[in-house]
């Protein structure tokens, strides 16, 4: 059977506002928590973010740390894995709290940010340095959050 013409707005207009139970009052419209600059830095942060990778992180560490130096091609590109790692690392640090809760935790985030904020030295044998320098940082603020419960369903090696 087909309905009259007459039918469809009135089965258009139940479903765009649907009757309430006796006594219960519509709720208020739904409003944004930011505003729009807001929601766009967050979109723009949303779009770079990486997951944390601790795999990827242990590896790089272990490439650092390694007897071998890595080869001088791609110790820049390590070192701003390095970098990505102890960005990561200090930001589950500050979001856990843990910089107000342990001092130890805060003495290395402070470390993993004089270290980021180092340029690369041109020197290969400093270069090196650099890069275990940072490598250690990272695993040093690693170990450290695991210890203190602000990682958990890390399986370091």
């Amino acid at each position: 059977m087909i309905a009259p013409a007459h039918a469809a707005p009135r089965a258009r207009r139940h479903l765009l506002s649907p009757s309430l139970p006796h006594g219960e009052a519509p709720e208020a419209a739904w409003s944004t928590p930011l505003d729009p600059t807001e929601l766009r830095r967050v979109l723009r942060r949303m779009r770079v973010w990486e997951p944390f990778d601790t795999d990827a992180l242990l590896d790089d560490v272990g490439t650092a740390l390694d007897d071998v130096p890595p080869a001088e091609e791609h110790r820049r590109e390590l070192a701003e894995r390095l970098r990505g790692h102890l960005a990561q690392l200090v930001d589950i640090a500050i979001s856990g709290g843990a910089d107000r809760k342990d001092t130890t935790t805060l003495t290395l985030i402070e470390n993993a940010r004089a270290i980021r904020s180092e340029v690369m030295p041109m020197d290969p044998r400093r270069a090196v340095v650099h890069l275990r320098r940072t490598a250690w940082t990272v695993n040093e603020l690693l170990e450290r959050l695991l210890a203190t419960g602000h990682l958990t369903n890390v399986n370091p090696a």
